[in-house]
């Protein structure tokens, strides 16, 4: 479908619809072109139906005019009024055929403008999204982004379909029918139509005043959406610890805000609909009154016309004057759904010009491992002016394994989270066999490491489908084998299904240890030439965890491996570790040259004891 484009190539468009018209519009071209033509030719068919029955009044039943029907010659016509109320019948049929065919085409044509529209739009916002760098998702609410991808979208897709159909089916009734009653009857078509600046005032006026009041609904409603979200993820949490009350009330204030954000824009809408009924029932009963006064009396000379209104005329000037009066009070709906399409548009865009990226240079090269040197040189970072990381430096090899330890909020997970460029340093290189990894494609990059961090996420799918995620070519056998290595086969065995039971939303049929051990089976599968572990195995027992950390040990002792544990016990025989305290490298060395220097390590050692 579509392709994302870069902000700059919309720089020119400040007009959100018309920036999205310009791109995903153009795209399906064709499509809107079947729209828009089905929909001329039905309307023009549509107006044929009214007019012969005019005729048929006038010049069949009444037989005041002679029998006539333009851009037909009069010599094709039939003479005798049976064969001539026949042929108007035939007209009319075909008419209404011609134009049941021509609305499928409408019909069409719109859908897949608008389906295609939205499904490409759809995907350009997510892959986008996909890209931006970790630091916008921790402090953007998902609920909110849901209610862009999901809400917004469909109402964009309500409003290309029937909004932008709308606008063309009633633009082409509305002149076409204007341009029919001064053809037929100029004088009556000025009185029909001399309430439409009071129509185009009124619906300025609302257009001014709606705008505003859209944009308010759509910020609220994402607000109630990741409310809801939060709630609904933290259900457990909500329960353990009693806060059903405190938590309704908090949905109860914000979806408060929604309803009085909606209910101003509904006040303002149904002031303006009847507003436009009115002013539209005054030009229909105006038209009745001189159109119904200039029948009976013959001829109007105070409108400047001596002519007479034929009866059948003006049945076919008031039928019209109806499908006339029905598309303006329609404008102020369309014009509605338009406000409400460009709120949702606004946001989508915000989403889509969000320049918080981990961006990828035009000349990445693959990364291809050689000694798999991991080095980090004076590395340095802070989401702000507060550093979390500062000057931090050092290296790992092959069959190296190096292990980081400090308290919590030392800053030894973001350590590791930038190696795989989920974050940028602020300051520093970090290298790869001497190559910084900003210099490399990302997804070589992130394909040579395998990361099994503490919080583990499972899809709602299979055991199987899990540990596969990512290396969706791999054999059975293969799954089995790292399934073994992560000592996760036994109680896979033990399930349902085996490999093919569901584990739930988050793996949420599963304990945190065997979440971690399907976890650490996806990233044995992988079989990348660096690991990091983030107390990938904190969830386990003692002696299952040595079971894994030994197979590591053994199996991957051609590795590069950074590890965090909780468990000293577990890193005690890495190469090298590291003791961060407050972001800085306090320490390092072996596990015997740590307790010997009796610094915070020792302290570490001694309170965990294990």
């Amino acid at each position: 479908m579509g392709s994302i484009k870069p902000s700059s190539y919309f720089s020119n468009l400040s007009n959100p619809m018309l920036r999205l018209l310009s791109f995903y519009g153009v795209a399906n071209l064709r499509n809107f072109l079947v729209g828009f033509f089905g929909n001329l030719f039905a309307r023009i068919s549509d107006l044929i139906p009214p007019f012969l029955l005019g005729v048929a009044i006038d010049s069949i039943i009444l037989q005041n005019k002679p029998f006539s029907i333009p851009f037909l010659p009069n010599s094709s016509l039939p003479q005798y009024p049976i064969p001539q109320f026949w042929f108007v019948v035939f007209l009319i049929v075909s008419s209404f055929i011609i134009s049941a065919i021509l609305h499928w085409f409408r019909n069409w044509g719109w859908n897949s403008f608008s389906q295609n529209i939205q499904h490409a739009i759809r995907i350009d916002t997510y892959a986008h999204l996909q890209n931006l760098n970790m630091d916008f998702f921790d402090k953007k609410h998902k609920g909110e982004l849901m209610s862009i991808l999901s809400n917004d979208v469909n109402r964009l897709e309500i409003f290309l379909n029937d909004g932008f159909n709308s606008i063309f089916r009633l633009s082409i009734m509305v002149l076409g029918i204007a341009i029919l009653l001064f053809f037929m009857n100029p004088p009556l078509a000025v009185v029909s139509l001399v309430t439409i600046p009071l129509i185009a005032f009124f619906t300025y006026n609302f257009t001014k005043s709606i705008q505003p009041k859209y944009a308010t609904v759509r910020a609220t409603v994402g607000k109630l959406h990741s409310r809801l979200k939060q709630n609904l993820n933290a259900i457990q949490l909500i329960k353990l610890y009693n806060t059903e009350s405190y938590e309704s009330n908090r949905v109860e204030k914000i979806s408060l805000d929604y309803y009085h954000a909606n209910w101003d824009s509904i006040t303002t809408r149904i002031k303006f609909f009847p507003s436009l009924q009115v002013i539209s029932g005054i030009g229909f009963t105006m038209t009745f009154i001189v159109g119904g006064f200039w029948v009976m009396s013959g001829d109007l000379p105070w409108i400047f016309s001596t002519r007479r209104l034929y009866a059948g005329e003006f049945v076919t000037f008031i039928l019209l004057h109806q499908q006339l009066v029905w598309p303006m009070t329609q404008f102020g709906q369309v014009i509605n759904m338009y406000q409400r399409a460009r709120a949702s548009t606004v946001r989508i865009f915000g989403l889509i010009d969000e320049n918080n990226l981990i961006y990828e240079k035009s000349n990445a090269s693959e990364l291809t491992i050689d000694s798999g040197m991991i080095t980090y040189q004076n590395v340095s970072f802070g989401y702000s002016e507060d550093k979390i990381l500062s000057d931090i430096s050092f290296t790992a090899g092959k069959g190296e394994s190096l292990a980081i330890v400090g308290h919590s909020g030392s800053g030894k997970s973001t350590l590791l989270r930038l190696l795989l460029r989920l974050y940028d340093a602020n300051e520093g290189s970090i290298q790869i066999d001497g190559t910084d990894i900003r210099d490399l494609s990302l997804k070589s990059l992130r394909n040579k490491i395998g990361y099994v961090g503490q919080d583990i996420f499972l899809f709602h799918g299979t055991v199987k489908e899990n540990i596969q995620y990512g290396t969706f070519d791999a054999t059975e056998e293969e799954i089995i084998q790292s399934s073994k290595a992560a000592e996760s086969h036994d109680f896979i065995m033990n399930l349902p299904n085996g490999y093919d039971t569901i584990v739930g939303e988050r793996g949420i049929k599963l304990s945190g240890g065997q979440r971690q051990r399907i976890a650490i089976a996806r990233a044995l599968l992988k079989d990348p030439p660096i690991f990091l572990f983030d107390e990938a195995t904190s969830d386990v027992d003692t002696p299952t965890e040595s079971l894994i950390l030994n197979f590591i040990k053994t199996r991957h002792s051609e590795k590069t491996i950074l590890a965090i544990a909780h468990r000293l016990s577990t890193i005690q025989d890495s190469t090298n570790i590291l003791v961060l305290q407050n972001g800085i490298v306090t320490e390092r060395g072996s596990h015997q040259d740590l307790l010997d220097q009796r610094g915070l390590y020792f302290e570490l050692w001694h309170s965990r004891n294990t």
